[in-house]
């Protein structure tokens, strides 16, 4: 159990953490108009985005709180599109350094479970890809409810799992059936307003300044172990995707009171 758990930790360092310090160092290398598609880490395309910022309401000004924010490209792309007063919330070293490196964005150094914010205090939240990769799905959502303001918008990007899985899934990660998931929101006091499935896929520039990211940090590290782990991670995810065992979920809710 404990090689497991070190096994897990390991994957997952390099797939959020690792990967995330390599690509603000390829952006630098490339240029700044390669940051926002390479810091979305493939999971966030400008369609996905902008439906959850319509679904928001999202406006100038508004203070929203990202919760796992990552290399930071989801955070910068609304703030440039939107206005947005973004807040990330990252607990991985080099993800967070990325984000203000390449965005100079403010970033909080901690987890979900426990949001170092005042309750009541943001506009609206993004949870992007992170939710499938946490075991205690309620006390997370339940953390960000306590610092929306009544009536606020949770805009979600979630892995969901169809059915029966038979492939193995990347490590740390425990998907939500939808069943699940709308009860999960439901306990935690949110109300599931509207769901679509992810658009399929970026747009050609998008996607090649992705490849070129990607293909500069192939060339500095295929030979490290992180490297090596960070690929496993991504092909599970490809052949659960390919398998349709998985599907990825644009989810909009909203805060409500939860009755005592």
């Amino acid at each position: 159990m404990r090689r497991e758990r070190a096994v897990t930790v390991a994957a997952m360092v390099a797939e959020f953490d690792d990967v995330a310090g390599w690509t603000a160092d390829a952006v630098e290398e490339l240029g700044i108009r390669y940051a926002i598609p390479a810091a979305c880490r493939g999971s966030a395309s400008p369609a996905a985005l902008a439906w959850l910022a319509e679904a928001c309401e999202l406006s100038p000004g508004t203070r929203l709180l990202d919760v796992g924010a990552g290399a930071g490209g989801p955070a910068a792309w609304v703030a440039e599109r939107f206005g947005v007063r973004p807040i990330l919330l990252e607990p991985m070293q080099a993800a967070g350094r990325a984000a203000s490196r390449l965005f100079g964005l403010p970033v909080i150094a901690a987890d979900g479970s426990r949001i170092p914010l005042r309750t009541g205090s943001v506009d609206a939240a993004w949870c992007l890809g992170v939710l499938c990769t946490v075991e205690d799905k309620a006390a997370l959502l339940s953390e960000i409810h306590r610092v929306l303001t009544p009536g606020a918008s949770l805009g979600l990007l979630v892995v969901v799992a169809e059915g029966p899985q038979s492939l193995r899934p990347p490590d740390g990660n425990h998907f939500p059936t939808q069943e699940e998931l709308a009860g999960l929101l439901q306990r935690t006091g949110f109300t599931l307003l509207e769901q679509t499935s992810r658009p399929e896929s970026a747009p050609l520039s998008w996607s090649r300044r992705v490849e070129q990211v990607n293909a500069v940090i192939a060339a500095r590290h295929r030979s490290a172990a992180a490297y090596v782990l960070a690929a496993r991670q991504g092909e599970r995810f490809t052949r659960m995707f390919a398998s349709d065992q998985v599907s990825m979920q644009l989810v909009h809710a909203v805060s409500r009171p939860i009755s005592k």
